[in-house]
């Protein structure tokens, strides 16, 4: 394990503290500029799930599930090359990186004259991924022990609560001034607290020499991107049996199956593989996983079940506009903070497998009632509050178990890989649902892209699917882990959202 090496950052002229130290008004606009910013990562996936009918209806494409799943893509890959180099080069440094580059690519996506450069600017947004551990971390370098466990809580706390009144606000913009106004949006407000993180945060004074696997993190993001591109363009290119596609779908694997020989005979890869073979980790990593997954999924096709125009006689969707979607939306927030205060209230009685079992129980119950009634608004709206709930059970829950499935010293290193392996399944299934959609499922009425009620149907079922894998694997996770870990395992510093969720 790489040696410590403290490096002594110049006091700042305002308001420094030390261990023992208490808030500061300088802290507290720190705090506020680092928990907005982590706001905008929760909102993210909202607000642009809300505008893609607007967006595929502009550039008239059936590739809306790659929206979602560049952002993730890219924030799986970068997550922990970024938490290596903040070991190296300093946590707000690298924080701000990931922010300057986040606003740059809502520029881009905000003045895209195709869908193409479309995607490269959200996939520059997914720099938002790392920002939350990259936040976390600068926290407890820099903010006094006495005041950080309030100052995690509260910006923990805002990335679920802000999920509720963010609906009206994506309403607002989009129907006042279109798809593009939500670009617009991140990048003003990206670039505001970029300028009010770096003022008023100190820089971390501690520094690790760290590997980075970059060639891992080009072997893993190429590969899946072209199994992905593949998956979602055999259509166009021909079907499965086309040249084109069947090039995609070998090289991307062949390309993985390298990745895979690479990360088992690198010292410091991108993802060590020897975590997972502990059933307590690799089972508490797929249901987690399986967990984000399914909600991602079913953030992307309520927008377009909802706002599809009634009087098309497609036998589903309300034709409410973006600010009328927030009734649908909104529970679902609500529903996920409710849904984490229980596992707060209950976790140290009851395990939290369990209480992921309970959440995904709710997942599937959400997509199956989903797929099989959505014809009032009323039902669809419980139902919404029902993946809420279960969402948030799942996404409190998952760190828990992470917490009890290694041993402190490891819990840093299992969170990154952990993000990774989350984010790369929620980047998989939204582009495998819109491949299903659009094999026989779609219509055009008057140049519009829509899809059949029986596509609908399917696509929610999928999400239960989904649901039904991630309590699976729950229950697979052993009751009783017994933490033996050999003292050869790394160690990847910087990168420790769970135990700061701890």
């Amino acid at each position: 394990m790489a040696k410590h090496a403290h490096e002594h950052a110049s006091p700042s002229p305002l308001d420094r503290t030390d261990d023992q130290g208490g808030w500061t008004p300088r802290l507290v606009v720190s705090l506020i500029g680092m928990a907005l910013v982590l706001e905008l990562l929760t909102i993210s996936y909202l607000m642009v799930s809300t505008a893609l009918p607007q967006i595929i209806g502009h550039y008239h494409t059936t590739q809306g599930a790659w929206m979602m799943s560049s952002f993730l893509l890219l924030g799986a890959v970068t997550s922990p090359i970024l938490g290596k180099l903040a070991d190296t080069y300093g946590k707000r440094k690298l924080l701000m990186v990931a922010i300057v580059g986040a606003g740059a690519g809502s520029v881009i996506s905000a003045v895209a004259p195709n869908f193409g450069l479309l995607l490269v600017g959200r996939s520059l947004q997914g720099l938002l991924v790392p920002c939350m551990f990259l936040s976390y971390s600068l926290m407890r370098d820099v903010y006094p022990a006495r005041i950080l466990p309030l100052a995690v809580s509260i910006a923990t706390g805002g990335m679920g609560l802000i999920a509720i009144p963010a609906p009206w606000l994506s309403g607002w913009l989009l129907d006042t001034w279109g798809f593009r106004a939500v670009f617009w949006f991140f990048a003003v407000a990206l670039a505001v607290l970029a300028v009010v993180v770096r003022a008023a945060t100190d820089e971390s004074a501690i520094r690790q020499r760290a590997r980075v696997d970059y060639l891992g993190a080009l072997l893993f993001g190429a590969g899946l991107a072209a199994v992905l591109a593949g998956v979602s363009m055999e259509i166009q290119w021909g079907g499965w049996s086309s040249g084109r596609t069947l090039g995609f779908l070998i090289g991307g694997t062949a390309v993985l199956l390298v990745w895979l020989v690479v990360a088992l005979r690198t010292r410091e890869p991108l993802v060590d593989l020897r975590f997972f073979r502990r059933r307590s980790v690799s089972m508490t990593a797929l249901s987690a996983g399986l967990g984000y997954a399914n909600t991602g999924v079913f953030a992307t096709l309520m927008p377009m079940l909802c706002m599809t125009p009634a009087v098309l006689g497609l036998h589903y969707g309300f034709g409410v506009d973006a600010e009328g979607y927030a009734i649908f939306a909104a529970p679902v927030g609500a529903g996920a903070v409710i849904g984490g205060l229980i596992v707060g209230a209950l976790v140290s009685r009851i395990s939290p497998r369990y209480l992921l079992v309970a959440g995904s129980g709710l997942l599937t119950a959400a997509g199956v009632l989903t797929a099989v009634s959505h014809g009032s608004r009323g039902l669809v709206i419980t139902w919404c509050a029902l993946q809420g709930l279960g969402q948030g059970l799942c996404y409190a829950a998952g760190p828990n178990l992470i917490i009890r499935a290694v041993p402190p010293a490891l819990q840093g290193s299992m969170a990154s890989m952990g993000q990774v392996f989350s984010s790369g399944l929620s980047a998989i299934f939204p582009v495998v649902v819109f491949t299903v959609l659009n094999s026989g499922h779609v219509t055009v009425v008057q140049g519009n892209i829509f899809y059949s009620n029986s596509g609908m149907s399917t696509g929610f079922l999928i999400t239960a699917g989904i649901a039904v894998a991630a309590a699976i694997s729950a229950l697979a996770i052993p009751q009783r882990v017994h933490h033996s870990a050999p003292v050869s395992e790394p160690v990847i510093r910087g990168q420790e959202v769970t135990s700061a969720l701890a």
